[in-house]
């Protein structure tokens, strides 16, 4: 494996343990780190909470299938990519996981060291373009140590913060509707429309005011400048 795919965090939906637990172990000391989930639901939740670097999953999972969660994530997350696992081979389940945006079908049983190699050909192709987001005003977001950069040093972010950040460097520029920030910062719990203004304020005062942009009565995006 590459060197850095060291620094990449791996977030694994499959609902049988056997093979949830066995594919983990054996990509330990691969990876930052190895996020499990037992289907869609808490995938999308791990998600939320773990911003992985690259999404692993079945496909036919009770509660929510893999294809489900996937548009969920490409939504959330349009450039994560996602690895679909399935014992199945027939073209409309083929055609619907490329439809919904799986970046790459894998069957079963699972062979790891393809496994590891697609992961591998999918960071050098996908993850390390992407490394680092040029925003305006002199100020970067390292994706893969996600932290945000002026002038060489790094600028302190809570978790919500980053977060937020990474939802709007994610959607690449476009509006990032009201209710969708509600979701992905604070999930299930409760806030009002005045908190968030509070929270992005605050955010707007560490990156500056241009580079979030307010559409008011909508939502906000980030201005990018370029990518590298």
């Amino acid at each position: 494996m590459m060197k850095n795919t060291k620094n990449l965090n791996i977030l694994i939906i499959e609902d049988e343990k056997d093979i949830r637990e066995s594919m983990a172990k054996a990509m330990e000391g691969f990876f930052n780190s190895i996020i499990t989930a037992q289907h869609g639901d808490e995938g999308v939740k791990k998600f939320k909470k773990f911003n992985p670097d690259i999404v692993i999953t079945d496909i036919a999972m009770p509660i929510m299938d893999g294809l489900e969660m996937t548009k969920i994530i490409k939504e959330l997350s349009p450039q994560t990519p996602i690895i679909a696992l399935s014992a199945f081979s027939d073209r409309d389940r083929l055609l619907k996981a490329i439809d919904v945006g799986i970046d790459k079908y894998v069957l079963k049983p699972i062979d790891m060291e393809e496994l590891l190699s697609t992961i591998e050909n999918i960071a050098k192709s996908k993850i390390n373009t992407l490394n680092v987001v040029d925003l305006v005003n002199g100020y970067k977001f390292d994706q893969s140590k996600k932290v945000l950069i002026k002038d060489g040093l790094e600028i302190s972010l809570t978790k919500k913060e980053l977060s937020f950040l990474m939802l709007l460097i994610n959607n690449e520029g476009n509006l990032v509707l009201h209710n969708n920030i509600k979701e992905s910062v604070w999930g299930s719990e409760s806030v009002s429309d005045a908190a968030v203004r509070t929270f992005i304020k605050r955010i707007r005062g560490k990156v500056g005011q241009d580079t979030i942009k307010n559409i008011p009565g909508l939502g906000y995006k980030v201005e990018i400048a370029t990518k590298k």
